[in-house]
């Protein structure tokens, strides 16, 4: 491979690579590249595709032998150039005129600036490779096998890191703070949003990047081949065709549309007249809904309210075949054309029609606040998204075992609900500083309230921040909803409130917070119950699950952090003197010696890899156990839901759940 005995790799007997190329891209190249790869066939049982890998590890073996040659024979042990004779090893390989050639080179001041540059480089990189000849294929592999894996990959910001811990085990702090900003990212970008076609960990290590490259992945890696799609900017002639495709698409809606009218607005009898259009599925009578329009794309136009009525009439004519009267109350695409127009106002798009009266098709109107996935305009209908969390009955326990153990089940559109919310948002008064205020039923936690949340409570569900206490007592309200209440499983668990259990109220009022969590687990001393705290820090600061069975005097620590009970000494002492309090008041007589005798289980659960997810950690622990319907937490955690660490889908789960939930109760 390395040379011909000729300075062109058109050698008569032997085709060959010059030492003296510097351009492996050369296409004079090619039929010394063809020589090389058939070599390698011959050798080894290798597939067809693997081609340029194989190739660019060889223009690499090249530049090394260059730099091997000029350090043995090119310099001295000061580093100072010798004009040495050719090598005789090499003498069969390299042709003496080729050899000054490639010396002439090494002596010009372009070269020694260049060489200069890359060993400053090379010596002293930023985040340098730890993991010695092991490469990023062998050791994604060997990680992958350890934990048991059903992945054949890692995200390439986890094994980035992993590729720079060192022999101790310990990472170093720049190293940390770029894994936790990737793990931010990945967590706080809006698919919807995003634009930016550079990967997670490139934008991370903020630094400028050549075409085709892939971090995190090692040598031969490319874009193509991991089916990384190239954003590509379209140009003005692609642009301009695109404009003009839409203006033919809108000429024929429009023809659509007078053809409509045509029909639905004929002459008819006294008998035709009255509306036929009464639909059994939408609710008799008014009721709030979402506008849509299934072109030119399938979206979500407006709000307002749909009138269900027999022998409804709009502007006393009959209703379009097919079609409801409603009133538009909010236009997000004010310049959307209507699919009935307003013949008495001459309204034409949505944006003129608010505040008035319209007809629109019966399969684009969703009542209430669920968001469809598709329309169904044959089945008169939209397919509505059935709730998230299944019903424990619907899917056994047997065959939750099948699930991964490091992610979830995928769903074909994780960010559904909250491009839904963020689109609602957008009409509201919120980000002026409003607030909206989610109902507490007295059986949650105790007591009756409404749980304000404002525009910092939202942004953290949106853009994947650390989560406030109103968002943890909204998912907990969805949790006594949705799971709890159509299970019966209020029986056999409880919430306590999270803002009246914190480190600092425990500190600052100890009293206080013994008498309302005494009165929660005394309104309940006929049956075995497993109380949930969602217990904070104090200030803003790390959340973790406490369970509490008082009947068994047990207490579930459930920290993703993997930090003990000790770190928090205050509030294991309340903990403690209130399940003491319980016992009395209960009349359980236990010897002295055994008084203090309480178990604390610290939980091997799912451990976060940043300095965010502990709320989200969090949820998952509670909605896990009521998913089990078991009021006790092996050590090891559930079989069903055992992993190092939760997947991005798994944490994005929550949020939907949650802006599904938010948009349900009908509070924006």
């Amino acid at each position: 491979m390395m040379a011909s005995n000729e300075d062109h790799p058109h050698g008569d007997e032997t085709v060959g690579v010059p030492i003296t190329c510097d351009n492996w891209r050369n296409k004079q190249l090619n039929e010394a590249k063809d020589k090389i790869w058939s070599e390698i066939k011959r050798c080894f049982d290798i597939e067809e595709n693997r081609r340029d890998h194989c190739l660019k590890l060889a223009g690499k073996l090249l530049r090394g032998f260059r730099t091997f040659l000029s350090t043995t024979f090119l310099r001295d042990t000061e580093g100072t150039f010798v004009d040495a004779e050719l090598p005789s090893k090499y003498a069969s390989l390299i042709s003496p005129k080729e050899w000054e050639t490639f010396k002439s080179k090494r002596k010009t001041q372009e070269f020694k600036s260049v060489s200069e540059t890359n060993r400053q480089r090379a010596s002293s990189p930023a985040y340098p490779y730890r993991k010695g000849r092991v490469g990023y294929g062998r050791l994604e592999q060997s990680i992958l096998t350890k934990e048991n894996s059903s992945e054949t990959s890692l995200p390439a910001h986890v094994l980035w890191k992993e590729a720079r811990v060192g022999k101790d085990g310990k990472i170093k702090e720049d190293v940390q703070q770029i894994f936790e900003k990737c793990e931010t990212l990945s967590q706080s970008i809006v698919p919807y949003e995003d634009t930016d076609c550079r990967s997670i960990l490139s934008r991370a290590l903020d630094v400028p990047e050549y075409s085709g490259r892939v971090r995190g992945k090692g040598f031969g890696i490319t874009q193509k081949s991991l089916n990384i799609k190239k954003q590509k900017t379209p140009s003005n002639k692609e642009l301009q065709q695109t404009l003009e495709a839409l203006k033919a698409e809108v000429l024929e809606l429009r023809k659509e549309r007078e053809r409509d009218r045509a029909a639905g607005f004929k002459d008819t009898s006294d008998k035709d007249s009255i509306n036929c259009n009464f639909q059994p599925t939408i609710p008799e009578g008014i009721s709030p809904c979402h506008l849509y329009l299934a072109r030119p794309t399938y979206r979500m136009v407006g709000k307002g309210k749909v009138h269900n009525n027999l022998g409804e009439l709009l502007h006393t004519k009959p209703l379009p075949t097919g079609s409801l009267k409603v009133s538009v109350d909010i236009a997000l695409e004010k310049d959307a054309l209507l699919p009935h127009p307003d013949d008495v106002s001459d309204a034409t798009l949505l944006g003129d029609a608010i505040g008035s009266f319209v007809a629109w098709p019966t399969d684009l109107i969703i009542v209430g606040y669920e968001t469809p996935t598709k329309s169904k305009a044959k089945d008169k209908g939209i397919a509505r998204e059935i709730e998230s969390v299944p019903s424990q009955k619907e899917i056994p326990v047997a065959k939750k075992t099948e699930i991964s153990k490091r992610t979830g089940a995928k769903k074909k559109n994780p960010s559904k609900y909250r491009a839904c919310l963020h689109t609602y948002l957008e009409t509201t008064d919120i980000s002026d500083g409003c607030v909206r205020l989610i109902p507490m039923d007295g059986a949650i936690f105790g007591f009756e309230y409404a749980e304000p949340l404002g525009k910092e409570d939202f942004d953290q569900i949106l853009y994947h921040t650390q989560l406030s206490v109103g968002v943890i007592n909204t998912y907990m309200r969805y949790l006594y909803d949705k799971l709890m209440g159509p299970r019966g499983l209020e029986q056999r668990f409880s919430f306590l409130n999270p803002m009246k259990t914190n480190l600092t109220e425990m500190i600052r009022k100890p009293d206080e917070v013994r008498t309302y969590v005494v009165e929660r687990f005394m309104a309940d001393t006929d049956r075995e119950k497993l109380f949930f705290l969602p217990f904070n820090t104090g200030d803003g600061g790390h959340w973790l699950l406490v369970a509490i069975n008082p009947f068994k005097e047990i207490v579930y620590y459930l920290d993703s952090l993997h930090k003990d009970w000790t770190t928090y000494p205050a509030m294991k002492t309340i903990v403690d003197t209130i399940i003491q309090t319980v016992r009395a008041q209960r009349k359980i007589q236990v010897p002295k010696r055994k008084a203090n005798n309480i178990t604390w289980n610290r939980v091997e659960c799912p451990r976060q890899r940043n300095n965010i997810d502990c709320g989200y950690y969090t949820l998952r622990f509670m909605k896990e156990t009521l998913l089990m319907d078991r009021t006790d937490i092996p050590s090891d955690y559930f079989d069903e839901y055992r992993c190092a660490y939760y997947s991005k889908d798994q944490l994005d789960e929550i949020k939907e759940e949650l802006c599904q939930f938010i948009i349900e109760l009908q509070v924006l």
